[in-house]
């Protein structure tokens, strides 16, 4: 989240710089406080994100003393809060929210899930929504797109065949991570390969050596854990012009159309099925649309106050304290590269946003990458993969915050539940330390 360099008072570098940990030190008073409320609460559903970001926001403007005036200190917290990534990301939200309460009000989410029950066998589930889950993600090259049309599904199945819904929330969330982080089409990997000048072709050959393993093996785990699901079809009829509304999200994002029109398109779709079924006439549309506008309001002013506190700690330096830090001491091709590794999840930790902390460390990461000859699929393969992890187990990460907003439960929940992006993250440390594939270590 870039500061633009605007010749006004609040804009100029301080003169005194920030010890480097004091800069950090509102991310951790966030993490205290939410971690600290849920200890004493004995519930993580019972502790706002929304309330310890706002503190840690406080904290972190009253610590940012090379600002004198208030107003400064906020034009700074509003520029990141206003960032083009997370206004984006909001828009995001608030034609998610619109599209899965528009579906579900003409009985999408109900037809899908019968269908599904219909159509998998019920002990191969858990496996059979992981891997389409991964085939859409790679196919549309968005994680949040995916968990939108797939997250209502899985969380519906839960409930009908009485699982858990932060288990089956997250196997949809994991198999999003890995489509996210092969796909041709993702941000990521179109900002790993232009800042290591590198083919995505080639990228995706070495990513495919380290994502392909975690996914076979969380698979089979998900096999095994399905033998012991005895999942019988719905008795209910399948209304089958309710699976219109997934089915042409999932089709049209395959065809490449951006994430948002898709959104706006599948929301105009179903008012024209709402009324040709009677499930609504045109105000109950527009009323189904503010619903679920009004249940992504949480997630909305979380983003805005993430991107803020967040563009705080770059004022004051944090990240660069944390670029210095890593790169101190690198002697070696495994060092260089777990550096790198570490320097685009803690940058990714404090950004919430795997697009940007690979724009933030690419051209470090080429730097260091020249320095100490490593192959530059490679580095572009860990920027993209080590992202990928991190956003993946963030509870305030877009994903997250969507997943858990749409399966309406709590992101540290599904964390708790995850499998996939550890399992990304145990084979891409070893594919730097024992350097596969050989070929490109």
């Amino acid at each position: 989240m870039a500061i633009h360099t605007e010749k006004t008072e609040h804009r100029q570098p301080s003169a005194h710089k920030m010890n480097g940990w004091l800069a950090l030190s509102p991310l951790f008073v966030f993490l205290a406080v939410y971690l600290a409320g849920s200890i004493i609460a004995h519930d993580f559903y019972k502790v706002p994100v929304a309330a310890a970001f706002i503190i840690a926001s406080a904290y972190a403007m009253f610590i940012t003393r090379s600002i004198d005036k208030t107003d400064d200190k906020i034009a700074v917290f509003s520029e990141g809060a206003g960032n083009k990534n997370v206004l984006l990301m909001i828009w995001i939200f608030v034609l998610a929210g619109a599209f899965a309460a528009t579906a579900k009000d003409v009985g999408a989410i109900d037809a899908t899930v019968n269908a599904t029950l219909r159509i998998l066998p019920g002990k191969l589930i858990y496996a059979g929504l992981f891997l389409a889950a991964c085939f859409i993600s790679m196919a549309i090259g968005t994680s949040v797109g995916t968990i939108v049309a797939l997250v209502p599904i899985a969380s519906g199945i839960a409930v009908e065949e009485g699982i858990g819904v932060p288990f089956m929330t997250a196997i949809i969330v994991g198999g999003a991570f890995f489509g996210d982080n092969l796909s041709f089409i993702s941000d990521t990997t179109v900002a790993a390969t232009k800042s290591q000048g590198c083919s995505m072709k080639d990228k995706f050959r070495v990513n495919l050596w380290i994502a392909a393993p975690a996914a076979i093996i969380v698979a089979a785990l998900y096999v095994v854990l399905g033998l012991s699901v005895e999942a019988s079809p719905s008795a209910a009829p399948v209304q089958w012009i309710g699976l219109i509304p997934y089915l042409l999200v999932i089709g049209l994002a395959l065809a490449g159309m951006n994430v948002v029109t898709v959104l706006a398109v599948g929301i105009g779709v179903n008012g024209i099925i709402g009324w040709c079924t009677g499930a609504y006439d045109f105000v109950g549309w527009m009323s189904s649309i503010g619903t679920g506008i009004g249940s992504m309001g949480e997630l909305i002013i979380v983003s805005l106050l993430a991107g803020g506190m967040l563009e705080l700690i770059r004022y004051n330096g944090g990240l660069q304290f944390i670029i210095d830090g890593l790169t101190k001491r690198i002697s070696g091709r495994r060092a260089a590269s777990l550096s790198i590794a570490g320097l685009v999840s803690l940058v990714n930790f404090c950004t919430a946003n795997n697009t940007i902390a690979i724009i933030t460390v690419g051209p470090l990461a080429k730097d260091i990458s020249d320095r100490f000859g490593l192959d530059s699929r490679k580095v572009a393969s860990i920027l993209d993969t080590f992202s990928c992890l991190v956003q993946g187990i963030i509870p305030y990460g877009a994903q997250m915050l969507m997943a858990s907003g749409l399966a309406g439960v709590s992101a540290v929940a599904i964390i708790s539940n995850l499998y996939y992006p550890f399992a990304l993250g145990i084979v891409a440390f070893l594919s730097i330390l024992l350097r596969f594939p050989r070929q490109y270590s």
